[in-house]
C-alpha cells in the first residue's frame, strides 16, 4: 500500500476524551488534518463545542459531547451517540486525565481515588464500551495516554504518587488489552509524553524549568505539534502490526 494511504484517516471516526484543550486538542487537530471526523468529549461541554467548531474548518465533521469518564452512563451515551451519528468508531484516544499533588503520608483517600478513577478506571470503562463496538466491526485502534511518569519512580520533589501509579497502571492495562483483543484485529497502544506545557503541568514546569531542561537531551519542552505524528501513526493503518507498544515522546528524557 502507498505510504500516504497508510497514514490517511479520511472518513475514519475518532473519539477523543479530554479532547478540547491541551494534548487532547493537539492530537484531535492532528487526526483531523489527516481527514478523521472527531467526537470530542469532556466534562465541560462548552469547551468541546468551541474546539469542535474550530476543527470543522479543517473540512471534517465534529461532534461535541459532555462526559465525565468516571460515569459509566455518560460513557455509554457518548459511544451510542458517536455510533448513531457516524455509523462507525475507528479510533479511541483515552486522553482525559487529572493529577493531585501531596506527600504520600498526607495524601487523602478521596484525592487518590479521584486520580485513579479518572486516569485508570476511566481508560478501562471507555475502552470496554468502545471495544464492544470495535469487536463487532472486527477492527479498531485504541490509544491510551500514559506518561514517562508511569515508567519509573520520581524524585521526592514530584509528590503525585496517585498520578504516577495511575499511569503505570495504564501501561500495564495497554499491554494486557493488546493481548486480549488482538484476535479481534484491535490494536491497543499507548503514548508516554514527557514534559509538555499544559494547564496541568504549567506550574510544575515554571518552578523547575532549568532543572527539567537539563535532563532533556533535545533541550526543550514538547511543542503544540510534537504529539500529532505519534497519534496519527497509532490511529492509522501505518501501525496495523503494532500493538501493546508504549511510544515515548519525551525529547530523550528517559534515554
Amino acid at each position: 500500500m502507498n505510504t500516504k494511504k497508510l497514514f490517511d484517516l479520511s472518513g475514519r471516526v475518532a473519539i477523543i476524551t479530554g479532547g478540547s484543550i491541551g494534548l487532547g486538542r493537539q492530537m484531535a487537530e492532528g487526526l483531523a488534518e489527516m481527514g478523521a471526523n472527531l467526537v470530542l468529549c469532556a466534562r465541560k461541554k462548552e469547551r468541546c463545542e468551541q474546539a469542535a467548531e474550530e476543527l470543522k474548518q479543517l473540512g471534517v465533521k465534529t461532534l461535541a459531547l459532555a462526559c465525565d469518564v468516571k460515569d459509566l452512563d455518560q460513557i455509554r451515551d457518548v459511544v451510542q451517540q458517536a455510533a448513531s451519528e457516524f455509523g462507525r468508531i475507528d479510533v479511541l484516544i483515552n486522553n482525559a486525565g487529572t493529577a493531585w499533588g501531596a506527600p504520600v503520608e498526607e495524601m487523602r483517600l478521596e484525592h487518590w481515588n479521584k486520580v485513579i478513577e479518572t486516569n485508570l478506571t476511566g481508560t478501562f470503562l471507555f475502552s470496554q464500551a468502545v471495544g464492544r463496538f470495535m469487536v463487532r466491526q472486527r477492527r479498531g485502534k485504541i490509544i491510551n495516554m500514559a506518561s514517562v511518569a508511569g515508567m519509573r519512580g520520581a524524585p521526592a520533589e514530584f509528590q503525585a504518587i496517585g498520578y504516577h501509579a495511575s499511569k503505570g497502571g495504564v501501561i500495564a492495562f495497554t499491554k494486557d488489552l493488546a493481548c486480549k483483543w488482538g484476535i479481534h484485529n484491535i490494536q491497543v497502544n499507548a503514548i508516554a509524553p514527557g514534559w509538555f506545557p499544559t494547564r496541568m503541568s504549567e506550574v510544575m514546569i515554571e518552578r523547575n524549568r532549568d532543572a527539567f531542561l537539563k535532563k532533556i537531551p533535545l533541550g526543550r519542552f514538547g511543542s503544540d505539534h510534537d504529539l500529532k505524528g505519534a497519534a496519527v501513526f497509532l490511529a492509522s493503518d501505518a501501525s496495523n502490526f503494532v500493538t501493546g507498544h508504549v511510544l515515548v515522546v519525551d525529547g530523550g528524557q528517559t534515554a
